[in-house]
C-alpha cells in the first residue's frame, strides 16, 4: 500500500517537530456590562400568593441556570453575524409574611441581548462522526453549517433593585415567554405566565465576553509527553483531625478584601490589571 503520510509533518530524532491541530480560531470578540432594568420573574401559584400576602419582599440571590446562544447571517453585511443570547435566571426571594417570620419562594427571569460580531466567510460544509456512527446505523440525516460558532462566558448576575407592581392588565394568551423544560424544573411548581397577581421585577447586571470562532488547522510547534517527575501523594485516613487541618495552606488570598487599593499614576485607570480606557 502507498505511504500517503504528509512528508512535511516530519519529526526530529529528538521527538520535536511540526505537527497540525485542530481548533477554535476566534474571529471577532467583545465585552459587555449589561444592565437589565426590571426584568419581570415569572412565579408559581404559591410564589404569586406569597408576594401578594407579603408586607415586604427581598432578592436573596440570583443564579444564571441556562443560556441559549443562536448565530444567524446580517443580511447585506457579508461576514457579520448577530448573536442572539437568552439568560435563565433563577432568584431566591424572601417574603415576611408576618411579624418575625418569613418565607422562600424562587422564580425565573428571562433576559436577552444581540450584539453583532464578524464571523467571517466560509463555504465549507462540516461534518463529523459521533459515538452511534455505525455502518449500519445511518441514523437521521442533518445536513452540516459552515455558520461560525459563538461562546459566551459570564459570570453570576448581580442584584441591582426589586419592586412589586399591581397588574390591572388584560390577560394576553399570547403575552409570554418560551422557558424551556430543563428550566421550569428548577422551581417547584408550574409557571404562571399570565395572571393578575401582582408582579415581580428585578434589575440585573451582567459582565460577559462574546466571541464568535471558526474551525482552523493551524501548523505548531510540539514536543513528545513526558512523564511527570512529581510522585502522587497517597490518601491517607488520618483519625486525628487536626492533623489533617494543618496540612491545609492558609488561605491568605481569602482576607485580602481589607487591603488598601494601589496607589495610580497620573493619567492612569485601572490599578495593577493593565486595563486602560
Amino acid at each position: 500500500m502507498q505511504d500517503t503520510r504528509n512528508s512535511q509533518f516530519s519529526f526530529c530524532n529528538d521527538g520535536r517537530g511540526t505537527v497540525c491541530i485542530d481548533t477554535d480560531r476566534v474571529l471577532d470578540c467583545c465585552r459587555d456590562r449589561d444592565c437589565f432594568e426590571d426584568a419581570r420573574v415569572y412565579l408559581t401559584s404559591a410564589g404569586e400568593q406569597l408576594l401578594e400576602s407579603a408586607t415586604n419582599v427581598r432578592t436573596k440571590s440570583a443564579e444564571l441556570v441556562w443560556a441559549h446562544v443562536s448565530v444567524h447571517e446580517v443580511p447585506f453585511n457579508q461576514g457579520f453575524y448577530q448573536v442572539t443570547v437568552r439568560y435563565y435566571i433563577k432568584v431566591e426571594m424572601e417574603a415576611c409574611v408576618c411579624i418575625g417570620k418569613s418565607q422562600t419562594f424562587y422564580g425565573i427571569a428571562v433576559l436577552e441581548k444581540d450584539v453583532i460580531l464578524y464571523g467571517g466567510e466560509g463555504n465549507v460544509v462540516s461534518y463529523s462522526s459521533t459515538h452511534d456512527n455505525d455502518y449500519c446505523n445511518i441514523g437521521s440525516t442533518i445536513r452540516g453549517t459552515n455558520a461560525p460558532k459563538a461562546v459566551v462566558e459570564t459570570v453570576e448576575p448581580i442584584v441591582l433593585g426589586t419592586k412589586v407592581k399591581e397588574c390591572h392588565c388584560a390577560i394576553n394568551p399570547c403575552d409570554c415567554v418560551d422557558i424551556p423544560e430543563c428550566v421550569c424544573c428548577c422551581v417547584n411548581g408550574e409557571l404562571n405566565m399570565n395572571s393578575n397577581a401582582p408582579r415581580l421585577y428585578i434589575s440585573f447586571g451582567i459582565f460577559s465576553v462574546i466571541r464568535i470562532v471558526r474551525p482552523a488547522q493551524l501548523l505548531v510547534q510540539a514536543t513528545d509527553y513526558s512523564v511527570p517527575d512529581k510522585e502522587c501523594s497517597p490518601a491517607t485516613n488520618n483519625d486525628n483531625p487536626c492533623s489533617l487541618f494543618n496540612t491545609i495552606a492558609f488561605p491568605v488570598n481569602q482576607f485580602r478584601g481589607t487591603t488598601t487599593p494601589p496607589i495610580q499614576t497620573q493619567g492612569e485607570r485601572g490599578g495593577n490589571c493593565g486595563c486602560k480606557k
